[in-house]
């Protein structure tokens, strides 16, 4: 069994650098994003940087100096109260017509803004995700830093026909395997980088679910950080597990976003 970057071989707090085709960053659209970072800055410890948006405000969440995430408002784009997954990408004109050939949809752009170009798009089974053509040293996979998202996991219907997809848009074959390798562990399709688990394709057990991406951000200690969520207002989807990745918490957070939370397995 191998593990994802929340407990892998990277010495805590360090950074490694996305390779293209993997999912480089995640932002949330808020009704409100004053208490959004209210919420997330107490739940994981975040800080916050404003920065321009072409399409309403936009902020960065820091960890100890280093960007995780980004927060902003659902402005003129419509989009639900949820948290994005953004894959890197060396041109986002080509992969958006790589989409729309496999039966995906592009919902917005690509278009410019101040950190590259990028598009949102949906998967042939529904589940929304972004593209980002970044500079050189767009997106990054962190490791163990609490407060970063460490783990992104697509729920859907058929996990083999959407490894199918995404591995076409993105030319998953034939990439270098220390920077995308896919695997079979875990009843899951798993994507490795640099030797770590980052993220993984997997059926719903829930078969009326909607198919998502969803994002796990690392704590130290997931049963006292969802009690936290919980006491500022989070709803607890369930009880926390321990996984093949970690101990999980579910939660939704109090304007509607889901995210998770994923705190170390056991040291063997």
């Amino acid at each position: 069994m191998t593990e994802p970057a929340a407990t892998g071989t990277a010495a805590k707090g360090a950074s490694v650098r996305c390779a293209p085709a993997l999912p480089s960053w995640v932002s949330l659209t808020a009704t409100d994003l004053d208490a959004a970072q209210a919420f997330y800055g107490e739940l994981l410890g975040w800080s916050f940087r404003s920065r321009p948006d072409r399409w309403g405000p936009y902020v960065t969440a820091m960890v100890d100096g280093v960007a995780v995430a980004g927060l902003g408002t659902l402005g003129a784009l419509q989009l639900p109260v949820a948290w994005s997954t953004f894959f890197g990408t060396e041109d986002a004109d080509v992969v958006a017509e790589r989409i729309r050939a496999r039966g995906g949809t592009v919902a917005v752009g690509p278009l410019g803004f101040d950190a590259g170009r990028m598009a949102i798009a949906a998967d042939p089974a529904g589940a929304p995700f972004g593209i980002w053509e970044g500079g050189p040293d767009a997106g990054r996979v962190l490791s163990m830093i609490p407060g970063a998202p460490v783990w992104i996991e697509l729920r859907t219907t058929d996990a083999f026909a959407s490894a199918l997809f995404y591995g076409e848009v993105f030319t998953w074959d034939g990439r270098d395997p220390e920077q995308l390798a896919v695997r079979w562990e875990n009843d899951r399709v798993v994507l490795r980088t640099a030797g770590r688990s980052v993220a993984a394709l997997a059926v719903a057990t829930d078969p009326e679910a909607r198919p998502s991406w969803n994002v796990y951000f690392a704590v130290d200690d997931a049963d006292e950080r969802v009690l936290v969520a919980e006491r500022i207002g989070a709803d607890v989807l369930g009880e926390v597990l321990d996984t093949p990745y970690g101990r999980v918490g579910h939660l939704r957070d109090p304007q509607g976003g889901r995210f998770s939370l994923i705190s170390p397995p056991p040291a063997r």
